[in-house]
């Protein structure tokens, strides 16, 4: 084992102090028949971005990336009912991922549809 594989590993918008920090995560099946594609990766980037925590959010393939950046969502391409992992850390971070896997645990697309 060398000292790189003891190393906390980084995630863009958490900061890191020379103690590894803790990063609460959820992982969760993505409901939205279309995937995190299109509105749904738009609701969720909204929502990610109204959240008091930075969240981060990645598949076994690929990521992490800001889950308020559209753009970077849509790298991911998450499709119906794969697993994504979300990580937040500091204040607010329970809050944060709560909110987020309950959305993605919603078929959005469904949603959108009846507003």
């Amino acid at each position: 084992m060398n000292a790189r594989e003891d190393t906390p590993r980084r995630y863009p918008g958490a900061t890191m102090s020379r103690k590894a920090c803790q990063m609460s995560a959820r992982t969760v099946k993505v409901a939205s028949a279309s995937g995190l594609h299109a509105r749904p990766a738009a609701l969720f980037s909204q929502a990610a971005s109204e959240q008091p925590a930075a969240v981060t959010i990645e598949t076994a393939d690929a990521g992490p990336v800001k889950a308020s950046s559209i753009l970077m969502l849509l790298t991911l391409d998450v499709a119906f009912d794969d697993e994504v992992t979300l990580r937040a850390e500091g204040e607010g971070a329970e809050e944060s991922l709560d909110a987020l896997a309950a959305l993605l645990e919603t078929n959005l697309d469904e949603e959108f549809q009846e507003s």
